[in-house]
């Protein structure tokens, strides 16, 4: 088959597979992979060869940029606990835990089986986010998720060199492997914080969006690149310049820039992350390929062995960490109450592998220091493949069932309550200001009249939301369907109108675009 018809297969199948993920309840990720596999036994297709630095270098770092400057600080500091005992804490345990299995049933060599663990050890956010947002989990939940994601990426990838150079060396000191550890994390952190206040420096200079937002796609890079070249961590840099521009990026542009750069950011999420679960299905043909000497029994039970450990090391991680501290503790348990078991067994639960996975099997050197080959390659490669499908399959594809089982499918943690009372104060402090102007020369009586009006019926609009008068709670929130109702059919009477001026040749494209932009924003508006 030619390259371009290829291309043209690949693109026209994901592009169904992804319509089909809105019509069933899989989440897409799972769908690309499994159309992935699909495909690369597909005997007509050419092969696809992925290099490890197309995702190390040139995916990850706008994928962790972005995945940090949309995680609320707020959330990442009140679980600071939780999530730092996942993203360093179990790592470690699931790489002792793989690399004890692959040593004692795998007969791997304790170096090698240590490579297989760092490798596999990391957990991805997309599948498992994808899932909770749409099911509305608790924030704190997918707050904990995601930060674990975040920086167990970093653990792991650090550990990771350290056992390949065991590997490849021959030798290992385990007080300098800690020492080059913390310098390696302290080292990416520092200059996260270097590149973030140097690029806000810029962005405070300039005020053009398109400028901007190419600057914020550009960040991630602007601090892995430096970082690794340094020899620190540029995964922990990356996160660090996500989490400090997105502080600091709401004081610093315009709202047409953040509007534009949100929806760019959406859009660049999705692509390279549907392309990344494209790539592990068609990479696995090709690593089971590279397997010799065993049978296809062989191969299925190793696999499930390795996957069955990831999982229920998560497991016995999660629970005695939440739960024995407390118990531990009294003055812990006089604090705060134990969290609710159900949560703890969604977090559990949500442990699939990814990207990161992916790129460290495919960055295992070939061969060793004297030009031996790296022991257990092609096994390390086809096994971290077995535990992202196996992660992805299992626990992705019960997930759901799990929420909607547990009964925590949309609990209101609070989430809306904050909300509502934000919008409220920012009515208030609208019309306070607004009393403030009402003196000056440059403003109208009727302008003043009618901007407060709007103001003021959505200042009791938002006060009455949560009130316990339900009465009156419901009088306005009726009143509001109504408005909204009628302010969307006004609104799409325009847009036919304009619509129909531009077919019939009185105003062209651009004014259309013009006045549709300014329509849509005002549908916009009608969500608040």
């Amino acid at each position: 088959m030619e390259t371009d018809v290829a291309v043209l297969v690949i693109l026209v199948a994901v592009a169904g597979l992804l319509i089909a993920s809105q019509f069933i309840r899989v989440p897409y990720p799972i769908l690309l992979v499994l159309g992935g596999l699909a495909l690369g036994f597909f005997p007509d297709l050419p092969e696809v060869q992925l290099e490890p630095e197309v995702v190390l270098v040139a995916v990850l770092p706008p994928l962790l940029y972005s995945a940090a400057y949309f995680t609320p600080l707020r959330e990442l500091r009140r679980n600071v606990k939780p999530i730092t005992a996942l993203a360093i804490g179990l790592v470690l345990a699931t790489m002792v835990g793989v690399a004890w299995v692959a040593h004692a049933a795998l007969d791997f060599g304790w170096a090698e089986a240590f490579v297989l663990g760092a490798i596999v050890s990391p957990t991805d956010p997309v599948a498992a986010t994808a899932i909770a947002h749409r099911l509305k989990v608790p924030n704190r939940i997918v707050a904990i998720v995601e930060g674990e994601s975040l920086i167990n990426d970093g653990t792991a990838l650090v550990a990771f060199k350290f056992a390949v150079a065991a590997v490849v060396t021959g030798t290992f000191s385990l007080v300098e492997a800690t020492g080059d550890f913390f310098v390696t994390v302290v080292g990416g952190i520092a200059v996260g914080i270097v590149v973030g206040a140097a690029i806000a420096w810029v962005r405070r200079r300039i005020n053009d969006p398109p400028v901007e937002v190419t600057i914020a796609l550009f960040s991630g890079f602007f601090g892995y690149l430096p970082a690794e070249a340094l020899g620190v961590s540029g995964v922990l840099a990356a996160v660090t310049v996500g989490i400090y521009m997105g502080r600091l990026t709401s004081v610093l542009t315009t709202p047409t820039t953040r509007i534009q750069g949100n929806a760019v950011w959406e859009i660049v999420q999705f692509l390279l992350n549907s392309a990344l679960f494209v790539l592990v299905g068609l990479q696995l043909p090709e690593a089971i390929d590279g397997l010799d000497g065993l049978t296809t029994a062989e191969v299925i039970s190793d696999g499930l062995l390795i996957a069955g450990t990831v999982i229920v090391v998560r497991l016995l991680w999660v629970f005695p960490i939440t739960y024995l501290p407390r118990m531990l503790t009294p003055s812990r348990r006089r604090k705060s109450g134990p969290p609710p078991w159900r949560g703890t067994l969604v977090v559990a639960w949500t442990g699939m592998r990814g990207a990161v996975s992916l790129a460290a099997a495919l960055a295992v050197p070939l061969t060793v220091d004297g030009g031996g080959a790296f022991p257990h390659r092609e096994e390390i490669v086809f096994l971290t493949f077995a535990v992202i499908l196996v992660t992805l399959l299992v626990q992705g594809l019960s997930l759901p069932w799990l929420i909607e089982t547990l009964g925590i499918d949309g609990i209101d943690d609070g989430t809306e309550r904050e909300e509502n009372i934000a919008r409220k104060r920012a009515a208030k402090a609208a019309l306070d200001r607004l009393e403030e102007l009402s003196t000056e020369d440059w403003v109208r009586d009727d302008t003043a009249e009618r901007v407060g009006g709007a103001y003021r019926y959505r200042y009791r609009r938002f006060s009455a939301r949560f009130d316990d008068d339900d009465g009156e709670s419901i009088q306005i929130e009726e009143r509001s369907e109504s408005y909204q109702r009628l302010a969307r059919e006004l609104l799409e009477a325009q847009r036919t109108t304009v619509i129909a001026m531009r077919d019939s040749g009185e105003i062209n494209d651009d004014v259309l675009r013009i006045i549709e932009r300014e329509l849509d924003l005002e549908d916009s508006r009608l969500e608040i």
